[in-house]
């Protein structure tokens, strides 16, 4: 058994959340639920992101008080656990959590201890909304390359991180693979970055500009934590770094993998400056960081600022957490941003779930029901040619291709492979025709080993199929098990799992 730690990246609060944070939710939420089923010992967290100077403007732009303001909105994100069926163990807000504060300040002054921070001033071109700082080369037609619009000009004197005294040590763990970056495309990006020679970073920002909203720098009220020093932060603070030296040591330093499930525009952020603060302190760096590209609509990156994307809860009303959870994890490309829209979320609905995995379950507890009364016949041991030699062998690739699939968060093909073995099921009722032995038992009045070995073998194949659900659709997948795995060695009511969607019923 490992103990795993996965995490979320934590959003600002300067807005709704839209579809792209759902997509990282139910990504990490997967890992943590895939985690559990082979019995390892499993911390999920997520949380928000409270202390930006983005939260202030925010505030400014309602007419209410940052804190107020932090804390309606904060809401918004952490009540998506219900609609999209959610099982983190921890969450952190930044603003409000009595762990946040203490452990910053704790990792601020193991750095200080360390030598690894320093007073000097900055001038440069910083976009708010990012939070960061941007060279001129970074900038294309003078915009941010996140949001298309011009950074202002900021001077100011600040606290400073050593960062380029981490350039070696980061490039080993990350070459090595002891921190792996995934995909591999990101990787190459990561080690590009650092081969071009690490600057040292500002890590505070003036308490005058922050409108005095933040963490005062240790020893230095005039000054705030900058708002990625104190975020990156939350990975430690909430499993106790700073409160808890018990807790903090069983999660984070004897974790046997510590996992970061973020965005590729945060990259930087996660692969480079996190693990050198943890390598200043004398902390262990994650083991993994899990990058996913952006979803957009229409071909343009969604932005929780300008408004844009389709809001989760919302879709899960209309479609169901199924459809949406399974949408995310099945259509949604590992290493290229991919276009949502409803039209293709109903559509890899009703082909992998309506027609496909609900019908093999619902056609599986209707026969046996009606051939044997509920009652699950006994697998029959055949030839090797038949239904249960071909269904055994399925089964076993689904489940070796789902476990492969998901311990390199390749959740497509995870996916993929759940489909394919009900599609094999399907298939083994089509080619072996349960109904004509069936019909000869009528006739003869004798039972047949041949139907109960159809009928066991599908049985079989539909609870292994819940099974291997379970990290996907949570509930769909104690649905499937119920209905197969009766009382008395019956099965339940057959009753359909998936109920197809109306593509027509959008418009348009």
């Amino acid at each position: 058994m490992s103990r795993y730690h996965v995490t979320t990246a934590i959003p600002y609060v300067n807005g709704r959340p839209h579809i792209g944070h759902a997509l990282e939710l139910v990504q990490a939420d997967t890992l943590a639920r895939y985690r559990r089923l082979l019995g390892d010992e499993v911390r999920s967290q997520t949380g928000t992101d409270d202390n930006s100077l983005k939260s202030v403007h925010s505030a400014e732009a309602a007419g209410i008080g940052t804190r107020e303001y932090v804390a309606r909105a904060a809401r918004a994100f952490l009540d998506l656990r219900e609609p999209l069926e959610l099982s983190f163990t921890d969450s952190v807000q930044t603003g409000s959590d009595p762990r946040h504060r203490p452990g910053v300040e704790k990792l601020w002054t193991a750095c200080a201890d360390r030598g690894d921070l320093y007073r000097g001033s900055y001038s440069g071109r910083y976009c708010t909304a990012c939070e960061q700082f941007y060279t001129r080369a970074e900038l294309a037609g003078g915009l941010c390359p996140e949001h298309g619009w011009p950074p202002e000009h900021v001077e100011e004197e600040n606290w400073f991180f050593r960062l380029s005294r981490y350039q070696d040590r980061l490039r080993g763990l990350i070459a090595g693979d002891t921190l792996r970056v995934r995909p591999e495309k990101r990787k190459r990006e990561v080690l590009a970055f650092i081969d071009s020679g690490l600057a040292d970073i500002s890590v505070s920002r003036g308490r005058e500009r922050a409108r005095g909203w933040g963490i005062p720098v240790p020893g230095d009220p005039e000054q705030v934590v900058y708002v990625w020093f104190d975020a990156l932060a939350n990975y430690i603070t909430g499993p106790g770094y700073g409160t808890d030296d018990a807790a903090f040591t069983h999660w984070w330093t004897r974790a046997d993998e510590r996992v970061h499930v973020v965005g590729k525009g945060i990259v930087r952020f996660h692969a480079v400056h996190w693990p050198a603060l943890l390598l200043s302190a004398g902390l262990r760096p994650p083991t993994e960081i899990l990058v996913h590209d952006y979803l957009t609509e229409n071909g343009r990156k969604i932005s929780k600022s300008a408004g844009t994307g389709a809001d989760p809860a919302e879709l899960a009303r209309r479609f169901g957490p199924d459809a949406l959870r399974w949408w995310l994890l099945r259509d949604v490309a590992p290493s290229d941003d991919t276009d949502y829209g409803d039209r293709r979320l109903i559509g890899r609905y009703n082909e992998d779930l309506a027609n496909n995995v609900g019908n093999l379950v619902h056609r599986t507890a209707a026969m046996v029901t009606r051939y044997r009364s509920g009652a699950v016949p006994a697998i029959v041991d055949g030839d090797g040619a038949g239904p249960g030699a071909i269904l055994a062998h399925a089964r076993r690739q689904a489940s070796a291709d789902v476990h492969r699939a998901l311990a390199v968060a390749d959740f497509r093909a995870a996916a993929r492979a759940v489909t394919d073995l009900a599609g094999a099921g399907n298939r083994a009722v089509e080619a072996y025709a349960p109904w004509a032995p069936a019909r000869a038992e009528r006739e003869r009045g004798t039972s047949t080993r041949a139907l109960d070995g159809v009928l066991a073998e599908l049985v079989v194949t539909g609870r292994l199929l819940a099974r291997l659900l379970g990290p996907f659709l949570p509930a769909a997948a104690e649905k499937i098990t119920a209905q197969l795995t009766g009382a008395g060695g019956t099965i339940g009511v057959p009753a359909p799992i998936f109920r197809r969607l109306d593509p027509d019923a959008l418009g348009g």
